[in-house]
């Protein structure tokens, strides 16, 4: 399964579908490093891939201009004419376009996405935490689901009311989500993921064709009348980016709050410090963003040329993966890497990517973490995990790293 196509038989033999592998990726990855930083695997999709597993080489991939995103630019066999409609509709996004296009697309999307305006959702997303904290302490029992009742619904609900979309809509964004990211490596998985997409995309469809004919104060209404300089988003990137908002908008925080409280709770010692001082919190994002951050593996690269890379010949034409959970775990780079350290001093991290293509919605992610779990741990001082941290299960795919369910009791 994982031959090196250009240069005989990989060193190490890594399933990254195996569910140990899900459920305790980092001393692989630590093995990875040492023996083998640029891996060649073959993934489930049939696809062969170079995964580069240091922070240093993951640096200079992210910002190397000779490593790209725009996947209908490098695969000759899949252009998009040959796509279906649905999938060819939101084909332009912001992550698998190239460079050129990445540039003027942000630079549009920009316009309606300025720190100020995240700032000012500040006080909506603590009044959002503090209504579910609510409706969790008035249950009948101290028990709970930390991802369903608290980290799916505070992000979900901050871009369904950012983007006016019908809150009523939330769980089909989720279910949506889950199958598209779990699809990514799960080709038995292509003909669902190609009936939500289809749902999607149709959704999509009608939501926007109401903001055309009726104006609001909402994004989606925003990115309709963005415009600089005779330029604006066309209808299909129009489609893409309210596409990538939802699934992106919520999924990376979902995560963020999830293995934050997670690490919070194994680490009782940093827990407590936080309590005690709740100007850490940012501080103490950022590690949880490093330790085990929402996303195990940057969108994908492909060479644009021939590059020779640490001494591996990488063809033009070659996919390029990122484990950003391994690089934020490189010994070389960060002192006790392993170790989870609120108080951490030299913490530049790669969680949210690198480059031209650096996550737009960091400083969302960000704010929604800070709150959420600061509201969390006042809120709910005495919240412990309600099972095993053994018996946690984590969500399948090479994308996202989640869990599927967090029991906790307080």
């Amino acid at each position: 399964m994982f031959i090196n196509e250009n240069q005989g038989r990989s060193k190490s033999k890594v399933d990254f579908m195996d569910h140990s592998f899900i459920q305790q990726p980092f001393p692989v990855y630590e093995k990875l490093r040492a023996e083998e930083p640029v891996h060649r695997l073959l993934l489930p999709s049939g696809h062969a891939a170079w995964m580069v597993t240091r922070y240093e080489d993951a640096v200079n991939i992210l910002q190397d201009g000779r490593f790209v995103t725009g996947v209908l630019d490098n695969r000759n066999d899949e252009t998009e004419e040959s796509l279906p409609p649905h999938q060819a509709i939101i084909s332009r996004n912001l992550i698998s376009v190239g460079p050129e296009d990445h540039r003027r697309l942000r630079r549009l999307i920009q316009k309606a996405f300025t720190p100020r305006m995240i700032e000012r959702l500040r006080g909506r997303i603590v009044e959002i935490s503090d209504e579910l904290l609510d409706k969790i302490q008035a249950g009948k029992t101290r028990e709970f689901d930390l991802i369903e009742d608290y980290a799916f619904p505070l992000p979900i609900i901050v871009i369904c009311e950012m983007l006016g979309v019908p809150l009523k809509d939330q769980d089909k964004f989720r279910a949506w989500s889950n199958t598209i990211m779990e699809s990514v490596s799960n080709p038995q998985m292509n003909q669902e993921s190609d009936e939500v997409m289809k749902a999607f995309v149709n959704y999509l469809q009608e939501l926007i064709t109401q903001r055309r004919n009726h104006i609001q104060q909402d994004l989606i209404s925003d990115l309709i009348g963005i415009e600089e300089e005779g330029d604006k988003l066309t209808e299909q990137e129009l489609y893409a980016l309210v596409f990538v908002l939802i699934i992106a908008g919520h999924e990376t925080t979902v995560n963020l709050i999830g293995n934050g409280m997670l690490a919070l709770l194994e680490h009782p010692q940093q827990k407590q410090l936080l309590m005690d001082q709740p100007d850490l919190i940012q501080a103490a994002v950022e590690e949880v963003l490093r330790f085990n951050g929402p996303a195990e593996i940057s969108n994908v690269r492909w060479a644009a040329e021939n590059v020779d890379f640490q001494g591996i010949q990488i063809r033009q034409g070659d996919m390029i993966l990122v484990a950003l959970s391994s690089a934020n775990r490189d010994s070389s780079r960060y002192e006790n890497p392993d170790t989870f350290d609120i108080t951490r001093k030299v913490n530049d991290h790669i969680a949210f990517g690198k480059g031209i293509h650096y996550c737009l919605g960091a400083p969302l992610a960000r704010l929604e973490g800070e709150i959420a779990i600061n509201a969390l741990l006042q809120r709910l001082p005495e919240i412990r995990l309600n099972t095993d941290a053994k018996l946690l299960e984590w969500r399948p795919g090479m994308i996202i790293r989640g869990l599927k369910a967090f029991p906790v009791v307080y």
